[in-house]
């Protein structure tokens, strides 16, 4: 009985530790040139750059770190804004599975069977949302300060 439960035990953790490896190499290879291409999709509701200006979405510069709910000047919805309050920052993982289905995403972070999602957008191939993501990093606080230092050394050599 016990060699049962010790190999039951092993094979779980098999499992998780695949599904955790899985999960942190699912943004491997992202390719934010692609992800530029899938984008497109986007710009009818979502800006990213310095000119970036709100519209039907958030400015998605700087997104990735960034609580959810928390641009300036910008109506949210309520389970959008009640994620951000109960520590929701999008990084990878959050992101990758909130563009699958933002609002079967919301109904699961807050267990709340009525949370709603102004995004009605669902995209729902995984090649394209890990590209879209890495496009997205390109515009965050971090890559633009790799980008301030790499100008900077090209300069002074």
């Amino acid at each position: 009985m016990s060699y049962f439960r010790i190999a039951a035990a092993g094979i779980l953790a098999l499992g998780m530790s695949g599904a955790i490896a899985s999960s942190a190499s699912a943004f491997d290879g992202g390719d934010p040139a692609k992800g530029e291409a899938v984008f497109k999709k986007c710009t009818s509701c979502h800006m990213v750059g310095p000119d970036a200006q709100n519209r039907v979405g958030p400015i998605l510069t700087g997104v990735i770190g960034r609580t959810a709910g928390t641009v300036e000047d910008y109506k949210y919805g309520d389970s959008i804004v009640e994620a951000g309050e109960a520590g929701l920052v999008w990084n990878e993982e959050e992101m990758f599975e909130y563009l699958a289905d933002p609002r079967k995403y919301l109904r699961a972070k807050l267990d709340n069977k009525k949370a709603k999602s102004r995004m009605s957008f669902k995209l729902r191939k995984e090649d394209e949302r890990k590209d879209v993501i890495a496009y997205l990093k390109t515009f965050s606080p971090e890559a633009e300060a790799e980008t301030e230092t790499e100008s900077e050394e090209t300069t002074t050599n």
